[in-house]
């Protein structure tokens, strides 16, 4: 990876005529096919600082460069003598940490960095008290990681940190996944949210170990618990059946296919004083959901949380075709009167293809319905105003009467 550039020395990359216009409103990215590929700029590292000119000579930012990747350069400074630093790093970590001490007040779990909308692009981080997740997604954020190691230890002193590279998009980037401490010895942690304390593994885990983004839609479904029955479909540690279970749930199903997911979530239960009424069920939620409709069972809620069925474009549209049977066969197992919570993290999805296929599914299943709620992820992911399509989750909260 390549080492710390003075700004003075900093290579400098022009933009192909015509193409300055959209960099300049503040737009984050420039692709490839908009960017002078001289051999100079294609010899450069992946990682490289470089100084962004319009063809018309005029300086647009700071900003790291991969001449591999699609999206070639990420904007990191609108100063395009910006020394990138750790020093650089503190003061964006520092802005970021501010915002999530405004949002969350008191709480130390949320996603600190949520990559360009905290103009740190490629770059997520999330906070578990004394523990953080760090994923570089681009090999510019790969080679700044040293460097923000240490302002993460000066800003927070974090017991450990861990680099969670193990992001399908790292490929794009020419990285390899890795899980491994930057710093501290103990992965384990603990994440707090509402009145639950539930341990997580930050090197076995899935993603960064918990997620936040779903921390409002959690507490939307829970309201809706009390005396309920409930199924938590997909449910990874549990995250929607736990706070469902902690405000008076009468039952609680998690399901799952994976065994170690569920043994944490059961012994999450068993910490919060909420085994009595929480079991764990293996299976393919597919299969599963069309036993339980065969066998006649019936909740008060039921949520569908699953992982991206579109994880590019060519998954596009038997990923789509998922999304509508998950809600043909889950939508029968919703008791008169109850609720439905179904989401997609997946990119190529948009909000109206989600709805489309959440329609087809309920209609499928003979089942009227009514929208309470339709939104997103909750503010410790922040969008950034020029990148809509990274908007990334759909949820939507049904009454079927």
């Amino acid at each position: 990876m390549p080492s710390p550039i003075a700004p003075d020395a900093r290579p400098v990359l022009r933009l192909l005529p015509g193409h300055h216009r959209r960099v300049r409103t503040g737009y984050p990215w420039a692709f490839s096919n908009e960017i002078a590929m001289t051999p100079a700029a294609r010899a450069l590292p992946p990682g490289s600082v470089v100084r962004l000119e319009g063809d018309d000579g005029v300086a647009q930012g700071a900003w790291h460069f991969n001449p591999h990747s699609l999206i070639a350069a990420r904007r990191l400074d609108a100063d395009p003598d910006a020394a990138i630093d750790a020093g650089w790093c503190a003061a964006r970590l520092a802005a970021a940490l501010r915002l999530r001490e405004r949002l969350f007040p008191g709480s130390a779990h949320y996603r600190l960095v949520h990559a360009e909308a905290d103009g740190l692009p490629g770059l997520v981080i999330d906070r578990y008290g004394d523990a953080l997740a760090l994923q570089a997604n681009t090999a510019g954020m790969e080679a700044l990681t040293p460097a923000l190691v240490e302002a993460l230890a000066g800003l927070l002193a974090p017991r450990v940190v861990v680099a969670r590279n193990d992001a399908g998009v790292r490929t794009l980037e020419g990285l390899p996944d890795e899980k491994r401490l930057l710093l501290g010895t103990d992965p384990v942690a603990e994440v707090e949210e509402g009145p639950l304390r539930i341990p997580v593994d930050l090197l076995a885990g899935q993603k960064t170990g918990w997620f936040f983004d779903q921390r409002e839609n959690r507490a939307r479904v829970a309201q809706l618990a009390p005396g309920a029955r409930v199924l938590d479909a997909y449910c990874h540690l549990g995250g929607f059946g736990l706070r469902c279970a902690a405000n008076g749930a009468e039952s609680v199903t998690l399901l799952d296919r994976s065994e170690p997911a569920l043994a944490l979530a059961l012994e999450a239960a068993a910490r919060n004083g909420l085994a009595p009424r929480v079991r764990a069920e293996r299976g393919e939620a597919f299969a599963v959901l069309e036993r339980l409709g065969a066998a006649g069972e019936r909740f008060d809620v039921v949520v569908c949380d699953p992982p991206a069925f579109v994880k590019s474009r060519k998954d596009h549209a038997a990923g789509l075709r998922g999304y509508g049977k998950m809600v043909r066969l889950a939508a029968p197992l919703v008791a008169p009167g109850g609720f439905l919570f179904v989401a997609s993290c997946s990119h190529h999805v948009s909000p109206g293809e989600f709805a489309e296929q959440v329609l087809w599914g309920l209609g499928r299943a003979g089942r009227d319905s009514r929208v309470l709620f339709q939104g997103g992820a909750a503010p410790d992911h922040p969008l950034h105003p020029l990148l809509p399509e990274s908007a990334y989750l759909k949820a939507v909260l049904l009454h079927l009467p």
